[in-house]
């Protein structure tokens, strides 16, 4: 027997007293999971000599740990057997909770840097909280989401460490707490590198005052543990009100100063109190704006603490830190209001002063005006304005796709770019093709592997190889059948968890991401209308049925996108109601999307939904997914799409709607309003809203969704996201779409060209340039 399998029966008898026949799954998870961990542990801690990379972010989106650790130790085959000896499926462990401390494609774009780095042996390690609760369960009342806590905990957490020794101290106004410290691994694939993932939880100073229960405060006697804990309570609090707000800041500085803290703390174990080595021994990437308070707060400690000039520990400051931008919405350049700032963290409100004097004097230096230098003020309006901090204090902001970073540079931020041009690079986003490809999508890995050997693991540009398979007859039968088992397993899967029969042969048409007014969902939904109006009045008869499927969470606090929710499945409800068209067109809303449900939905989808408006999604990572697993992108010309669409060609993927600069163009003169009442078929679905087709409840939310397309005075701007516009070359190329998917092999040439072309969406490509180009590693 191997070490491996010795380790877990071990475990096994000594912690739990029953062999593998008779555990449960919550026994076997530990089992198979800590004697991962005691392999992997000889090689976790010594860390490899030189300068360090820390990717701050408030999100991790890990998902389901055991059977991506268990592949990149070169174990699962090893595992899967000693659970068939067992009598056990490989599939036990999908009954464990997701890691879900993320949102979406910022978190788990962490999680694949991450991946990457120990696979390229990159010196990264992850810093950010330990959620007690996770974004949040999602499941459906009457067609409206309802959210319940997600706790991912409940199965134990045996893949991370408790470092008590390592915890420190988190000052606020009002309170202060502990920071602890879990340690997870970072294994690299078949390396020897293992990183890590460190993750602080907030802990009171007394976790029970005695006096206060026997004077019969019980309430009080608990307090202090209550209130701390709410700092990693949950993820993004709902910040419609101040103490929203204030939480979300906290949370911030709780794990912005911890981590700093930590790292302080191992730079004068080795080098003293000489700061000037820093930035050599640390590079720290800012992931969005989340973490910026790490600028004020590093200067803080070390002239508080260190006794450090505020001018040299300023310019620390901007050789240590690097900045991600990861959007250009209004919305997410976050800001805070100067008196809740100073409210919530009065110690490092002085430094945000002598930050902005910093500011005002190299502007001057440069010749800015007093009136131009109002748009670079960190102190503006009342407000503290994270995003300009980030740019002045640091040595590198860098966009998320070459149109992203061209839009920073050109629009959002060109006055920004017109002071530090030097300062601003892209970096597209990036997956890995390990979690997405070799581990979600087997039987499509071993076609590959079969044809060009297996060094696209690490590698992911060696799918170029595929191309000429491309017009191989056999190899694209062969192409097709892994696409219909995929949607088979996933029609079975969500026949198991939704209680829906999805038909197979059927086209999947599958968006899923955040929801979001700018992702568009309600345009994908309006084209389903469009279907449906149109078949039942004979108008589509060469209709290849198809099954459209979303899966999204919305914001707890953000209506509108609770209310599309709502509209979609109201159109599932419509559609399955109706004989006729019930058998071309299925629709469903799938429950409580997470990371382990887009490792089943991705490798089955046929499309790709990618279709924001064009400018608006800096980057996406979802569409590198699809088009890794052989997917067309039906999309506009926004974010990786663009790039995309270079790699694998536009007769490839489906281009629909204006570009950036169309938009720019019409802005000024749009009127939804016009389209509206012109064009009868926009107006038909567009009614439904109102109608009486489809029922809110008498909630209002569809009123609302109605009245934010068509009526600027109930809005600031009617149609923001221009789906009126689009919405005609959306159905339009959808159903030119659905009209090629009738040619199998044709077809699935395009599905061919994707996979094969998709090399410079690695991850490993992202982290390597981030690496040499801002880290300096």
């Amino acid at each position: 027997m191997t070490e491996f399998k010795t380790e877990i029966n071990n475990y096994l008898r000594m912690q739990y007293g029953v062999s593998a026949k008779d555990a449960d799954v919550k026994q076997l998870y530990h089992a198979v999971s800590r004697a991962a961990m005691a392999i992997v542990s000889d090689r976790w801690h010594p860390k490899m000599a030189g300068k360090r990379a820390c990717y701050f972010s408030a999100e991790f989106l890990v998902g389901r740990l055991i059977y991506d650790n268990l592949q990149n130790l070169g174990l699962l085959e090893e595992c899967k057997e000693y659970l068939k000896e067992a009598g056990l499926a490989f599939s036990v462990f999908e009954e464990i909770e997701d890691n879900a401390l993320g949102n979406g494609g910022l978190g788990r774009l962490a999680a694949c840097y991450l991946d990457s780095a120990a696979t390229g042996n990159i010196p990264l390690d992850g810093y950010g909280i330990r959620y007690r609760y996770g974004l949040f369960r999602q499941s459906f009342e009457d067609g409206f989401q309802k959210e319940s806590a997600d706790d991912w905990l409940r199965f134990g957490d045996p893949w991370s460490i408790r470092r008590e020794d390592e915890k420190v101290l988190i000052s606020f106004a009002d309170q202060e707490v502990y920071a602890i410290p879990y340690d997870t691994p970072v294994i690299g694939y078949g390396t020897d590198t293992v990183n890590t993932l460190r993750l602080w939880q907030a802990e009171p100073l007394c976790a029970f005052d005695f006096s206060l229960f026997n004077s019969g405060d019980y309430d009080g006697s608990v307090s202090e543990a209550v209130r701390a804990r709410e700092i990693t309570g949950v993820l993004y609090p709902n910040d419609n009100e101040k103490p929203g707000k204030i939480l979300r800041l906290k949370q911030q500085y709780f794990f912005s100063s911890a981590s700093l803290q930590s790292l302080l703390k191992s730079y004068v174990k080795v080098y003293g109190q000489d700061f000037s080595k820093f930035p050599d021994a640390y590079a720290i990437q800012l992931n969005d704006t989340h973490p910026t308070v790490s600028i004020p707060e590093l200067i803080r400690l070390l002239t508080e603490k260190y006794g450090v000039t505020f001018e040299v520990s300023l310019e620390i400051a901007k050789r240590t830190f690097a900045y991600t931008n990861h959007t250009i919405l209004s919305e997410a350049l976050e800001t805070w209001g100067e008196e809740l700032f100073k409210g919530v963290l009065p110690n490092v409100w002085p430094i945000i002063l002598k930050i902005q004097e910093a500011l005002l004097l190299e502007l001057t230096q440069k010749g800015i005006s007093e009136e131009e230098s109002e748009g670079f003020s960190i102190l503006a309006d009342g407000k503290v304005h994270m995003a300009r901090m980030a740019i002045f204090a640091t040595h590198s902001t860098n966009g998320v796709a070459k149109l992203h970073t061209e839009i920073l540079k050109n629009d959002t931020l060109s006055n920004w770019y017109g002071l530090y041009p030097q300062r601003f690079n892209n970096k597209t986003n990036g997956v890995t093709q390990r979690r997405w490809l070799k581990l979600c999508n087997p039987e499509l890995s071993d076609f590959i592997t079969k044809r060009i050997g297996d060094s696209w693991v690490t590698n992911l540009s060696e799918l170029e190889k595929l191309v000429p398979y491309v017009s191989d007859e056999e190899a694209l039968k062969e192409f097709a059948d892994i696409k219909l088992k995929k949607k088979e397993q996933l029609a079975f899967y969500i026949r198991e968890k939704e209680g829906v029969f999805l038909r197979p042969e059927a086209i999947f048409d599958i968006q899923v991401k955040r929801l979001h007014e700018y992702k568009r969902q309600i345009l994908n939904a309006f084209g389903i209308l469009d279907d449906y109006f149109s078949i039942k009045e004979g108008l589509l008869n060469d209709f290849t049925p198809t099954a459209y499927i979303f899966g999204a969470k919305a914001a707890p606090g953000y209506k509108r996108a609770k209310g599309i929710i709502k509209f979609i499945n109201e159109i599932a409800k419509l559609i399955e109601s109706d004989p006729i068209v019930k058998e071309k067109i299925q629709v469903l809303f799938v429950s409580n999307y997470d990371v382990s449900y887009a490792e089943k939905l991705i490798p089955a989808a046929d499309f790709s939904e990618q279709i924001s408006t064009a400018g608006l999604e800096a980057s996406g990572t979802g569409n590198m997914k699809f088009m890794i697993n052989g997917a067309p992108t039906i999309g506009t010309l926004d974010g990786a799409n663009v790039e995309i669409v270079e790699c694998a060609g536009m007769d490839n993927n489906y281009i629909f709607g204006a570009t950036v600069q169309e938009l720019a163009r019409i802005a000024p003169q749009y009127d939804p309003k016009a389209i509206y009442e012109e064009n009868s078929r926009v107006r038909r679905v567009v009614d439904t809203l109102i109608d009486g087709t489809l029922s809110d409840g008498e909630s209002g939310t569809f009123k609302d969704l109605y009245l934010a397309l068509l009526d600027s005075e109930y809005v600031k701007r009617a149609d923001e996201y221009y789906v009126l516009y689009d919405l005609m070359s959306y159905i339009e190329t959808r159903r030119r779409a659905n009209t090629d998917k009738k040619d199998t092999l044709k077809f699935a040439a395009k599905g061919l060209m994707n996979c094969a072309k998709s090399g410079t969406f690695s991850s490993d490509r992202s982290v390597s340039e981030y690496a040499a180009d801002i880290w300096k590693l």
